[in-house]
């Protein structure tokens, strides 16, 4: 819809507002009658919302009630991101197999599997189980409520309607077959993957590669020989849960802060949201503002597919998540019947495993057909991750509990949180809804309040039935990565329930670790011990995180920079932006003049790389010396000291790389002090050097110029740094030196806010989305936002009316269903 003058732009714009804003306040009964008589608006009958669109490609989204302010939310983001939602509605109904072939990978965006036929299985399974509809079905609070299943209705016919009204541009899709039209419960499965992405998500391998060891029963039953035994290393598996479980590692992180009204100059709180997420695939932020007039009016970010705003803030409270260390499920050690390896004891009573038979169609061949088997835990599973195996054998298998899988109510979350009027709200909508699966919640309102809570489900693992009830392997692995591995075969050795859980078998929120009203709240993916570094927050169960440990380097850093923030005080809005850019490298302040001296000591300038070769390193030296420890575009000797840094910590124990040991006493500040004789030192100096010749970069070249995304051909300069460095504004990159170094971002800082308020009506917002609203190369939407990422400039949020409608960008339509 386009108009041809700005004044008839802003009429229109009003006039929409006004309509709404009228509907809204009729009573039920009159709204009925007002329907009747086809006054409902210009659809004719249908759903429709009033879109209005401003800088970089932002809209807001104006509604009279939730199904039509879900499909306002489907139409715009089908607008931006149609190939993207497309590949991933294929996803969760167990298609990818019958369009790209079953050796194909997904694009992990909502699992873990390795290639499109395990993922089918899985998906195909969930479907045809009826697990989604059960769900839908199950009455609130254990299942959605009514204003969230009327968004998922609404979003559907949105996407719906956008795919018939509008012609695809984007090459990833165009003229693609598998690009169809969904329904509400395709949206609730995607929800639904979203939701176990911690848990099954992450054994869908193990989950469709089960077999049982020996002749088996059941529809598509398939026979291996015998597995050696059920026996698997402890050690092993610790660590390979540990790594698993370990949040650093992750492709999603984040930073979040909130200063109370004592550290700032209005006496308000702020809030500096920093999520880091995949810059490409299904798991990108899409912006937008929600607003239903009288009943919701809120703004921010959302993952692709998802109905409401996830991270963002309204007139009265801002927050955002960070993903947090609760494990989110745990492990059944099964004891199998010695005359049957598909049943299981439990009190010495025979129990059979359901099977599960699905097929799915495969491009240029026959369907695939599998049998997944089922127990009262959850789906056998020969593996977690490709490094922690769990074979069936003929006496022991493995069943996987994830709570999340009865979980979905993350959107009731979302909206709660929306509605919220300040931190209490938030906490009192979590603890209503109890929908989110795997993430902390930080959160600050006008009034200066600010809250960390870690309200995730995770099941209800107490450490003591974990030391009553678990295996030899749970007894190693649930104190490395809180991952129980209980006695399958004893009925008292089930998580048990809270009362004030919505489900059973996990913890109610009274017992998630909480800290209110701090001068800051902090989290970068550690544990909510050190959400505060004055005041550690302790007595949470080990399912939850680990207490006196060291931190990662972000973490450290992040403490550092937030408690000095505080001590200063007078903060506002333009201190978050300018926390959030400022690139300093922990790594860099602890260890930079160290590797600078041990660099000049070595004899001869010269080190011994990995293949034994002499490499002279001695004009690395003082670049190392002269760095400015940050990772600015123009820092020079950051992408130095990165490639240096990766391989030594990479291949040096902790307890080798540091003078100063790890104190639980002072946790910010050590370990610290780099040995300047840590083995692998000069071989790491020597192998950084050797590389970044034969690549032709300087070792002094400006970080910038080989560290860059390109978007239409041209390259955008990317600052930030890795989680190896501490950088606030993590920024993970494919390597690449033939092409000049570090050429795409995988994942890193995305949805960015730093929210405020200054005594007026308006929060005092800027907003930032790094990788751009579209994925769509042809729209003007594309690369925008990431140019503005670049050079470390924000997008000034338009939440008022009267700044809605001064945008000089203001766009308005009215997309409507036609019935």
């Amino acid at each position: 819809m386009r108009f041809r003058t700005r004044p008839a732009l802003r009429r229109i714009a009003l006039t929409g507002a006004a309509l709404l804003a009228a509907a809204a306040a009729i009573p039920q009964a009159s709204a009925s009658a007002t329907a009747d008589a086809g006054a409902r608006g210009p659809s004719g009958g249908g759903l429709s919302a009033l879109v209005r669109y401003t800088e970089n490609g932002v809209p807001h989204i104006l509604a009279k009630d939730y199904a039509d302010l879900g499909f306002g939310t489907g139409w715009a983001q089908a607008a931006d991101q149609v190939c993207v939602l497309a590949d991933g509605f294929l996803t969760v109904s167990g298609e990818r197999s019958r369009w790209f072939g079953p050796d194909a990978a997904p694009d992990g965006s909502l699992s873990s599997a390795t290639g499109n036929l395990s993922s089918d299985l899985y998906f195909k399974g969930v479907r045809e189980s009826g697990t989604v509809e059960k769900l839908l079905a199950t009455p609130a609070p254990a299942g959605p409520g009514k204003d969230v299943k009327e968004l998922m209705r609404g979003w559907a016919a949105g996407y719906n309607a956008w795919l018939a009204q509008n012609r695809i541009t984007d090459p990833a899709c165009q003229g693609a077959g598998w690009v169809r039209p969904v329904t509400a419960v395709d949206v609730a499965a995607r929800g639904y993957a979203v939701a176990v992405l911690g848990g099954q998500g992450r054994g869908i391998d193990g989950i469709t590669a089960a077999r049982p060891p020996g002749p088996a029963t059941g529809a598509g039953a398939r026979t291996s020989p015998p597995a050696p035994g059920g026996d698997v290393d402890p050690a092993a598996a610790a660590e390979a849960a540990r790594q698993l479980f370990d949040t650093s590692r992750y492709d999603m992180g984040s930073n979040a802060v909130a200063f109370a009204g004592s550290a700032t100059a209005s006496g308000g709180g702020l809030l500096l949201g920093n999520p880091h997420y995949p810059w490409q695939g299904g798991r990108r932020f899409w912006q937008s503002q929600q607003t239903i007039p009288g009943e919701l009016n809120v703004s921010g970010g959302s993952l692709l597919g998802t109905v409401g705003v996830n991270i963002g803030f309204n007139d009265k409270v801002a927050w955002s998540h960070t993903v947090a260390t609760g494990t989110p499920v745990n492990l059944h050690q099964l004891s199998l019947d010695p005359a049957d390896p598909t049943a299981y004891l439990v009190d010495g009573v025979p129990e059979k495993m359901v099977p599960r038979s699905v097929s799915v169609p495969v491009k240029g061949g026959a369907p695939v057909v599998r049998t997944q088997w089922w127990t009262r835990f959850g789906p056998v599973v020969t593996s977690l991750g490709a490094s922690l195996p769990l074979p069936w054998s003929a006496t022991t298998a493995y069943a996987l509990n994830d709570p999340n899988a009865l979980n979905l109510r993350a959107f009731d979350t979302a909206l709660a949180m929306g509605r919220a009027r300040s931190v209490a709200g938030i906490q009192d909508a979590l603890r209503r809804t109890q929908g989110l699966p795997w993430v902390n919640t930080v959160a600050a309102d006008s009034a200066g309040a600010t809250l960390f809570t870690q309200s995730q489900i995770v099941p209800r693992i107490t450490d003591e039935l974990a030391a009553r009830c678990s295996t030899p392997l749970g007894r190693a692995t649930y104190p490395s990565a809180g991952l129980a591995v209980l006695d399958g075969s004893r009925g008292d050795c089930a998580p048990g329930s809270d009362p004030d859980a919505v489900q059973p078998g996990v913890f109610g929120p009274a017992k998630a670790p909480v800290l209110r009203d701090a001068a800051y709240v902090e989290n970068s993916n550690d544990s909510a011990w050190l959400a505060n570094a004055e005041h550690p927050v302790t007595g949470y169960e080990r399912v939850w995180g680990n207490t006196g440990t060291a931190r990662s380097l972000r973490t450290r850093g992040a403490l550092e920079d937030v408690s000095a923030m505080a001590a200063r005080g007078r903060l506002t809005v333009a201190d978050l932006q300018e926390q959030q850019f400022a690139n300093r490298v922990p790594a860099g302040d602890l260890a930079a003049a160290d590797a600078a001296q041990a660099c000049a000591a070595l004899p001869g300038g010269t080190a011994t790389a990995s293949d034994g070769s002499a490499v002279d390193v001695s004009a690395a030296c003082p670049v190392l010396a002269r760095w400015d420890r940050t990772a600015e575009e123009d820092s020079r000797g950051a992408l130095l000291f990165d490639r240096f840094w990766r391989r030594l910590t990479g291949s040096t124990a902790a307890k080798d790389l540091w003078l100063v040991p790890f104190s639980a006493a002072d946790p910010v500040h050590t370990p610290r002090t780099l040995n300047r004789a840590a083995p692998g030192l000069g071989r790491a100096l020597a192998d950084t050097v050797a590389e970044l010749g034969a690549a032709g970069i300087a070792l002094d070249a400006p970080l910038g110029a080989h560290q860059f995304v390109v978007r239409g051909g041209k390259r955008i300069p990317v600052g930030g740094g890795t989680e190896a460095l501490g950088v606030w504004d993590k920024v993970e990159a494919v390597w690449n030196p033939a092409g000049g170094g570090y050429t795409e971002v995988v994942h890193g800082s995305s949805h960015l806010q730093a929210v405020g308020w200054d005594g007026g009506r308006c929060p005092v917002a800027r907003t930032l989305l790094s990788y751009s609203q579209s994925s769509n190369p042809r729209s003007p939407y594309f690369a925008d936002q990431t140019r503005l990422f670049s050079a470390e400039r924000w997008v000034t949020s338009r939440y008022c009316e009267k700044d809605i409608l001064a945008s000089p960008a203001l766009r308005v339509v009215w997309p409507r269903e036609r019935r």
